[in-house]
């Protein structure tokens, strides 16, 4: 693949497709949940798979998919967001400090609400049921805060982080980190 000069390449194609169907098995298995019982079952065990796999490439994948390249300390993850909050936040080329520890609450999330899913039965139904949903809006609620930081990112440092996600290459910048 070709990458123009003033590109360069950021989120490997397993990143991307993890990603895209990331998004549209949580869109079918949110959109099933109460309609289609086996479409949701059958989307949340494919969620399941993909969280698994996500979590091994973080530990093997190529740099920018690596949980050591984009979980940052606590201190430098509050440095960023108070230098989000003026305004002045460095750039990343791959995950920001927030960003990476969004992943990481994504990744919990889903694997929390796929998991009671799975331990939903007929004896204990209600309580692993309520679990289950709770989890699911608590996802429900990472993902707005997820997109709402992707769009405010995008704004802030004129870069489509959508796009970026779909080519897999981002603006090279000077003073990327």
């Amino acid at each position: 693949m070709q990458i123009e000069r003033n590109r360069v390449f950021v989120w490997d194609a397993f990143v991307r497709v993890f990603h895209w169907s990331l998004v549209l098995g949580y869109v079918i298995a949110w959109a099933s949940a109460d309609e289609w019982d086996w479409l949701h079952e059958q989307t949340g065990y494919f969620i399941l798979v993909l969280v698994g796999l996500r979590m091994i490439w973080g530990l093997i994948g190529q740099r920018h998919a690596r949980f050591s390249n984009f979980l940052y300390s606590p201190r430098r993850t509050l440095n960023y967001l108070s230098d989000l909050k003026s305004g002045s936040p460095r750039h990343y080329l791959g995950h920001n400090p927030a960003g990476g520890w969004m992943v990481i609450a994504l990744l919990l999330g889903l694997s929390a609400t796929g998991a009671s899913g799975m331990l939903i039965g007929p004896g204990d139904h209600d309580f692993w049921e309520d679990l289950h949903e709770g989890f699911a809006n608590l996802t429900l609620i990472l993902v707005f805060v997820h997109l709402g930081g992707v769009l405010f990112s995008s704004l802030l440092h004129n870069e489509n982080l959508i796009r970026a996600m779909w080519t897999g290459t981002k603006a090279r910048r000077d003073a990327d980190v």
